[in-house]
């Protein structure tokens, strides 16, 4: 068993301008002369976690966590209608973390991220492979639009009311077209009121996905504060409306580009957002990936899953 670390506070913070109007938020924690390793939040659009690290050895990890374009601290925030979504796609966040390593004087990293993170950490991962020292990977997703569809339509089969009142979400002309674009429409909408009530139509949702796991939370999504909930959806349905700006199956089409990079995954058996599949698929696209399926969790995690994941970044430490 891995005990948690003390928590880890910052030892430095900063903002890296990206040259085209976008300011990202970062901060180090743990030790400047250990081993580099990049956490990737999820979402997209949910941002850095805020707390104190607790599973990183402080002594030897350091560890770097960034705000995405738009959310979180960075700037400008995607709760203000004039920030500008085009700039903020697939390959612009994979140029940010390139950028990032570049200020940071990093030469190699390992990638850690989670849910939406895992996708942008195999697209990452995929373009630099040389980059990339080992990846820990806890809830996979890699954006196809067949898991996208599922989240935001197939699971409707268990949560039918949920689900309808996810729909109602948009107006009538567009409840039998296309969700998620007519979701995107509305976060644009110049009232701001319209832009809180899709926010909240689109949160429980998806706060209706995870509330039936093992762990799960009423209000594991929509808890935030209102600026934070519009920049989270207005982001999420912007980039998933668009199948995230990859080819279907792209990540693990392109799994074999990972050879030679280690990695853990470690899934839910009872995560209905994400469902096992593309966990189970990744891990026989990826020659030197171990899958853990922990059978107490879903997409909300459990200390199951927490323990494989913090065991594998206790392996990667001395290597």
């Amino acid at each position: 068993m891995v005990d948690l670390y003390p928590p880890t506070e910052p030892y430095d913070t900063g903002f890296l301008d990206t040259g085209d109007g976008n300011r990202l938020y970062y901060e180090q924690l743990g030790n400047p002369d250990g081993k580099p390793a990049l956490n990737v939040h999820g979402g997209p659009g949910a941002g850095a976690p805020r707390r104190p690290t607790r599973a990183w050895d402080p002594e030897r990890y350091r560890v770097i966590r960034f705000d995405q374009r738009n959310c979180g601290r960075s700037t400008p925030h995607a709760s203000d209608p004039a920030a500008d979504m085009s700039l903020n796609t697939t390959r612009h966040l994979i140029d940010d973390m390139e950028r990032l390593r570049e200020h940071l004087g990093v030469e190699r990293w390992l990638l850690n991220g989670a849910s939406w993170g895992s996708t942008l950490v195999l697209a990452y991962a995929q373009r630099h492979p040389g980059r990339v020292t080992e990846i820990v990977i806890p809830a996979v997703t890699t954006a196809r639009r067949a898991e996208i569809d599922w989240l935001y339509r197939g699971a409707g089969r268990f949560h039918p009311e949920a689900w309808d009142r996810f729909r109602d979400g948009v107006p009538a002309e567009e409840r039998d077209g296309d969700l998620l674009a007519a979701y995107a429409r509305l976060m644009e909408n110049p009232d701001r009121a319209v832009r809180e009530r899709a926010a909240a139509d689109w949160l429980a949702w998806e706060d209706a996905v995870v509330s039936n796991e093992p762990n799960g939370s009423p209000g594991m999504y929509s808890d935030r504060e209102v600026d934070a909930r519009i920049a989270f959806v207005r982001i999420c349905a912007h980039f998933f409306s668009h199948g995230a700006w990859l080819e279907e199956d792209q990540l693990l089409r392109d799994a074999h580009l990972l050879a030679g990079i280690p990695g853990v995954l470690v899934h839910g058996r009872h995560d209905m957002g994400c469902p096992v599949q593309t966990a189970w698929e990744l891990a026989k696209a990826w020659p030197g990936a171990r899958l853990h399926i922990i059978e107490d969790s879903g997409h909300a995690g459990s200390e199951a899953m927490g323990q494989a994941t913090r065991s594998a970044i206790e392996e990667f430490k001395n290597r």
